[in-house]
């Protein structure tokens, strides 16, 4: 049998999608397992899950594809897995969970925090970061670990992110691609390797590096597929497992965005906006250019932390009539939640929303907050959602001035990708706020594309990630800019949302300040 498909798996937050595809980056058959439950609170603010758990549904996600006749097994040229960021998982030597994984919504602190040692801590006094270094280290999950569970740690023999746990699972080796290594963790993201020993943030977050897996740059192979994973997915035993990169990294990948001038939004559970360099640039000090998906380059992203996490939010808080609807129409709630929007003229009758629901280490800063100004009596639960969104497109816009600032690279074409871009009104509003073309790429599902994009490579069904780019990438739906919309949304931008961070910043910093149980 001639093999010229290979599979994408895409392990999101809220679901696990497989997606075959052929060389011209068609979709020719998928599956996606929604999780029931995501993750796992057993305290506030905690995000837990098995990490069993994930593979379990990436197994089950296989055996689907397969049942349903289209793709054959024997068929696959490659596997390439892309993943959902910043989730951690302790093994012991057995390669046995140790704890449940850390999801990356979790946000317990570390309290005692490691000393970095006094030349370290005076060179990052001087520079006026040691803020910056503090909440990186309570970040860091292998500290909290540490901290909080100190037998847990001992016993730790393998710290790995989902991707690392994952490729263990599928080749029984602890080995992980450079691509996914976005966390708090003592990785070098200019040199895209683990430092040498001196480097200040072994002191920051102090790990042993014998229990992190060997890196290997995307498009590599990891390994292949084990007799004993073969049984419990059904993907051929031998099959090479090609190294893919973060859901983000690929998602810019499968936009088809290999150029700094080409901005690629993502609305997703995170919102962000990222361009792919050849240059390590950090788009915000301090924030670091993550590892792409092409080998030895970066994605320069500013990132909402919460991103469309927030229009489930006003769902489940304020969207009541919609969701009753929606169940007994069979009409999903976002799309009667859309419908509202539309009703409402562009800049929201003046209301004008901040979302920042949940702070940032620099970006906006640990003291933000979410905040919306402007009410009066005529303003509907229609006109808070249409200023969300807005606030939304307002945030990845100063985004992109942020990436445009240290690049000195215009961003000039756009491609916007996530759950988000479905939406027809979310599309035009982005148009309009950034007043340039809002484009969706052919093929929604961008980070599973971004995958097989890698695995074609690494198979060599493709010569060269820019060959393979050219042919499994294209462009769908285009949104062009209201001039009447532009107006509005420019004067709001510059006037009023570009001001607000400044001006309420002080008052969610005596926020901080007041012991509110």
């Amino acid at each position: 049998m001639h093999k010229e498909i290979v599979l994408a798996i895409d392990v999101g937050t809220q679901s696990v999608r497989a997606l075959a595809f052929d060389p011209r980056g068609q979709i020719i058959d998928s599956v996606r397992i929604v999780y029931q439950v995501p993750y796992n609170s057993p305290r506030p603010g905690w995000a837990e899950q098995a990490p069993g758990f994930y593979w379990r549904n990436l197994a089950e996600s296989c055996r689907k594809l397969w049942a349903r006749g289209i793709v054959e097994p024997e068929s696959l040229a490659a596997v390439a897995v892309t993943y959902q960021r910043s989730t951690i998982i302790n093994l012991d030597h057995n390669g046995d969970p140790l704890r449940p994984a850390m999801v990356w919504l979790d946000q317990r602190r570390a309290r005692k925090l490691p000393s970095v040692g006094p030349l370290w801590s005076a060179i990052f006094g001087i520079t006026g970061l040691s803020g910056t270094l503090r909440h990186v280290q309570a970040e860091s999950e292998a500290n909290w670990i540490r901290e909080n569970q100190p037998t847990i740690w001992a016993k730790t023999a393998h710290f790995l992110l989902l991707s690392g746990y994952i490729t263990y699972r599928l080749t029984g080796q602890f080995v992980d691609s450079t691509g996914c290594q976005v966390g708090f963790l003592p990785f070098d993201y200019k040199s895209q390797t683990w430092p040498p020993l001196s480097h200040w943030k072994w002191r920051a977050i102090p790990i042993n590096p014998e229990i992190l897996p060997t890196l290997v740059p995307p498009g590599d192979r990891l390994g292949e597929v084990t007799a004993e994973a073969s049984v419990f997915t059904g993907l051929p035993e031998g099959l090479p497992v090609i190294a893919a990169a973060s859901d983000k990294a690929c998602e810019v990948l499968g936009a088809g965005c290999l150029e700094p001038h080409q901005g690629c939004i993502g609305y997703g559970t995170t919102a962000t906006i990222n361009v792919n360099s050849q240059r390590y640039i950090e788009p915000v000090p301090l924030i670091p250019a993550y590892p792409s998906a092409c080998p030895d380059a970066y994605n320069l992203e500013v990132q909402i932390y919460r991103g469309f996490w927030m229009v489930s939010w006003f769902k489940d808080e304020f969207a009541w009539p919609e969701t009753t609807l929606a169940r007994q129409s069979g009409v999903e709630a976002e799309e009667l939640l859309n419908r509202l929007a539309e009703k409402v003229r562009p800049g929201s009758g003046g209301l004008v929303l901040q979302p920042f629901w949940s702070p940032g280490v620099r970006y906006p800063g640990p003291e933000a907050r979410g905040a919306i100004i402007g009410f009066n009596g005529s303003h509907t639960r229609g006109h808070m959602y249409r200023a969300l969104l807005e606030g939304m497109a307002y945030a990845v816009r100063e985004g992109r001035e942020k990436i445009e600032k240290r690049t000195k690279v215009p961003v000039a074409e756009l491609l916007v990708c996530g759950g988000g871009s479905r939406s027809d009104v979310v599309m035009q509003i982005t148009a309009d706020v950034f007043n340039l073309p809002a484009v969706r790429p052919s093929v929604y599902e961008a980070s599973g594309l971004g995958a097989a994009i890698l695995a074609m490579v690494g198979a060599g069904l493709q010569p060269d990630l820019p060959t393979a780019v050219k042919e499994m990438t294209g462009t769908g739906q285009v949104f062009k800019p209201h001039p009447g919309s532009v107006k509005i949304y420019d004067e709001l931008y510059r006037k009023v949302y570009r001001r607000m961070y400044r001006k309420i910043s002080p008052l969610y910093k005596s926020i901080m300040d007041i012991k509110i149980p």
